[in-house]
């Protein structure tokens, strides 16, 4: 669904460090596909005659598009604060790979989400799935909008899930108010889906790295942007009672340079320095949780392979910067997600708003 568009981070002229690609998104990596589907009140009449405010979503990632062999891609996984869930992490962190889509939504709609994943790779992977006593695990995330959202009304079901899904395409991706990030909020200001992407040369060749997060995280007194700390100088409209840390944030980096799980997972560690930098310290009940994967080295499952494997892998002596890469790509896609949200009405306390951060105000005190 096409939200309203406004200025990204870096279009406001904020002195954001790196090259993006074209798209500034995770879909300027090669076939990696994103969708986005939202339940929102204001737009369902029957929920709005309730009483009843849902500010919630699903956000789609297809690391390989809808490819109907069922290619991995290796990838790694890392938690700062574990304070949330990511299903499938257990497997990624002992085999190294992972097949199939990711999905992010609220703390409630994992089983839905998880649902409606299975059944995407069943029906797009036909007769392999079917023939080869295969099993499916999909990795669906969350973060919690019950500030924002009737979380405990489940209002995600399956069908919005698959929904998501079948909207995955390359191209640019909706921020701010989007999928999963529809009901989620950032240092206090309205947050949500954010994307951006980083160029990485190595050897006269362009790789790309790109990070995808639904920022759901941070107190205002902490928010930092271009190093300089902007939230003490915003105090108006905090949210009531949120005195200590409670959100999260899901961050997916992806790249096609040629990583291998080792090194995956040492990427998934940056994006928690990409998020220090937005002054967030990953607080006690925050879920700070990472994924990173690699599209090089395709190859088939390992249940349907030889016995031996072979893949190229980048010298490690080489990373620095890629992890450089990270970092700026995770700290532009939160600014982002902040920049592109608009007001939200709370629904616990159902007094006040969400207001979305004043991005002109914002401009000024970064350049001052």
């Amino acid at each position: 669904m096409t939200l309203p568009c406004k200025p990204r981070a870096r279009a406001l002229g904020l002195p954001l460090p790196g090259t993006p690609g074209p798209l500034n998104a995770i879909t300027d990596v090669p076939g990696v596909e994103v969708g986005t589907t939202e339940l929102l009140s204001s737009r369902e009449p029957a929920l709005a005659r309730r009483g009843i405010q849902v500010q919630t979503g699903v956000t789609a990632i297809l690391p390989r598009g809808r490819d109907p062999v069922p290619r991995p891609v290796w990838a790694g996984q890392f938690s700062l604060n574990g304070n949330g869930e990511m299903t499938g992490a257990h497997w990624i962190r002992d085999g190294g790979w992972l097949a199939g889509p990711i999905l992010l939504s609220n703390s409630h709609a994992i089983g839905p989400c998880h649902g409606a994943a299975v059944r995407w790779m069943i029906d797009t992977y036909g007769a392999t799935w079917e023939d080869n006593h295969l099993w499916a695990m999909p990795v669906v995330a969350e973060t919690y909008d019950g500030v924002l959202n009737d979380i405990n009304g489940l209002h995600v079901t399956e069908h919005h899930a698959r929904t998501a899904l079948d909207a995955a395409r390359p191209g640019p991706v909706t921020e701010g108010n989007s999928g999963g990030g529809a009901g989620m909020i950032c240092y206090e200001f309205k947050g949500g889906t954010g994307t951006a992407s980083r160029r990485v040369p190595v050897e006269g060749q362009e790789f790309t790295l790109g990070a995808l997060v639904q920022a759901n995280h941070g107190l205002r007194p902490w928010l930092t942007v271009a190093g300089r700390p902007v939230g003490p100088q915003m105090p108006e409209d905090r949210i009531t009672g949120m005195t200590t840390e409670r959100g999260s944030i899901i961050v997916i980096l992806a790249t096609d340079l040629p990583l291998g799980p080792g090194q995956l997972e040492r990427l998934a560690r940056r994006a928690a320095l990409g998020i220090g930098r937005g002054g967030t310290p990953g607080g006690n009940n925050s879920g700070d949780i990472f994924l990173a994967f690699s599209t090089a080295n395709a190859m088939p499952l390992p249940q349907l392979s030889g016995p031996w494997r072979q893949m190229t892998t980048l010298n490690d002596e080489r990373l620095d910067p890629v992890y450089l890469a990270a970092v700026e790509a995770v700290d532009e896609a939160v600014l982002n997600a902040l920049c592109a949200a608009e007001d939200v009405p709370l629904a616990r306390p159902a007094t006040g708003i969400c207001r979305a951060i004043d991005t002109t105000r914002l401009q000024a005190l970064v350049a001052g």
